[in-house]
C-alpha cells in the first residue's frame, strides 16, 4: 500500500505547524522548507483549514497556524480525510470486475491487513509525531 503525495503533504503541514505553534507559517516557507510545490501545498493546506486542523489568517501578514491541541489530531482520521479511497486491489472497489471476487479469500486477508493498518494510525495522533524547529533546519525560538 502506498499513501497518496496530498496524504503526505498533509501530514508534513501538520508535523511542520506542530513545530512552529507559537507563530503563523505561510505556504511559502513550507513549501521551501520541504521542497514542495506551493501550488499543491495551497490544495493540502485548504482541505486541512476546511476540516478545521488548521487556521488561516488572510492578508499581507497571513498564514496558519494548528486550529486544535496536536493531541486532538488523530492520524487516522487526517489520513481518511486525504486519502480518496483504501482500495488495495480492483474487488475493494466498486466496479470490481474480477471474475473470481466472488470466492476468492485475498479479499478478506486484505481487508484484515487493511483494517490491521488503520488501527494503528487510529491509535496516533499528531502529538506522536512533535519535532522540534531545529529539526527543520530552523533556530528554535527565543
Amino acid at each position: 500500500m502506498r499513501l497518496t503525495n496530498f496524504s503526505d503533504y498533509a501530514l508534513r503541514v501538520l508535523m511542520y505547524a506542530a513545530a512552529q505553534r507559537e507563530r503563523l507559517i505561510t505556504i511559502e516557507e513550507t513549501a521551501q522548507i520541504y521542497d514542495i510545490s506551493r501550488n499543491h501545498l495551497m490544495k493540502v493546506v485548504n482541505v486541512l483549514t476546511r476540516a478545521g486542523y488548521l487556521k488561516a489568517v488572510r492578508g499581507r501578514a497571513g498564514g496558519f497556524t494548528l486550529a486544535k491541541r496536536p493531541d486532538r489530531i488523530g492520524i487516522g482520521a487526517v489520513l481518511r480525510l486525504t486519502e480518496p479511497d483504501f482500495a488495495l486491489v480492483e474487488c475493494f472497489s466498486a466496479d470490481n470486475h474480477c471474475l473470481i471476487a466472488p470466492a476468492c479469500r485475498l479479499r478478506g486477508v486484505l481487508r484484515e491487513a487493511l483494517a490491521a493498518f488503520v488501527a494503528v494510525l487510529d491509535r496516533h495522533t499528531l502529538d506522536d509525531l512533535l519535532l522540534h524547529p531545529e529539526d527543520f533546519g530552523l533556530q528554535p525560538a527565543a
